[in-house]
């Protein structure tokens, strides 16, 4: 064997190892975690809040709310909460976006001072050590199709099933003007596409922690953000 021989099948062999290292570095995935359904009373209660929610009925929210809520403007406390969200309006985003993070999965945190709280959804604590610095958002699906275009019925190019991926633009409007639907713009091995904003979550965007004292539960935190 010549040494230019060896030194082609050494360089081949790098560049295999390159592109497997590669590859699996692009297929670090952030599967659904839910711990909550270890403890039966988390379900009952989630029930009973998500039924308040629906109905808008500002005495209950309020009365889960801890006193001292930690709170998206990084003022502590009832009071703050309340200017913040505006619960005594039926527009309040509150209503909506609380949901959301309710039908995610959560998981137990430790904080410094106190008990363990159950917080949700499990994407910012989750989140891989390894994630490319790159990657900005995590796949919160089994199967989402990426589409060539923000359309329904656009071509698809991929299913994601739980991967992390490359953001581009976080709110895309559907290529029909009637429709509500909104889209994130990603960059994958197959090219750019879009998938529906529902299918895709970023570990800064809000999340909510609960303590459980004595049979009830208390909300605990709705915060944004590392």
């Amino acid at each position: 064997m010549t040494q230019t021989s060896t030194l082609l099948r050494a360089l081949t062999a790098t560049i295999l190892l390159v592109a497997a290292l590669t590859a699996a570095a692009q297929e670090v995935k952030l599967f659904l975690v839910d711990e909550g359904t270890s403890d039966p009373s988390w379900a009952r209660f989630k029930a009973h809040l998500l039924d308040a929610l629906e109905k808008r009925d500002q005495k209950f929210v309020l009365g889960i709310v801890d006193g001292s809520i930690r709170n998206i403007s990084g003022r502590d406390g009832l009071a703050e909460f309340k200017k913040l969200w505006e619960p005594q309006s039926a527009a309040s985003a509150l209503w909506t976006e609380l949901p959301k993070l309710l039908f995610l999965g959560g998981v137990f945190v430790k904080r410094e001072r106190g008990a363990y709280e159950f917080c949700a959804p499990y994407v910012h604590y989750k989140w891989p050590d390894n994630a490319a610095g790159d990657v900005t958002g995590a796949i919160i699906a089994r199967e989402a199709l990426l589409k060539a275009n923000p359309a329904a019925n656009a071509p698809m190019l991929q299913t994601l099933s739980y991967d992390l991926v490359k953001v581009l633009d976080w709110e895309v409007a559907d290529e029909d003007r009637d429709s509500k639907q909104k889209w994130v713009k990603l960059q994958t091995g197959a090219g750019v596409g879009y998938v529906p904003e529902e299918q895709v979550r970023s570990p800064l965007e809000y999340r909510a922690c609960f303590v459980k004292r004595g049979a009830g539960w208390r909300m605990t935190g709705l915060e944004v953000g590392e």
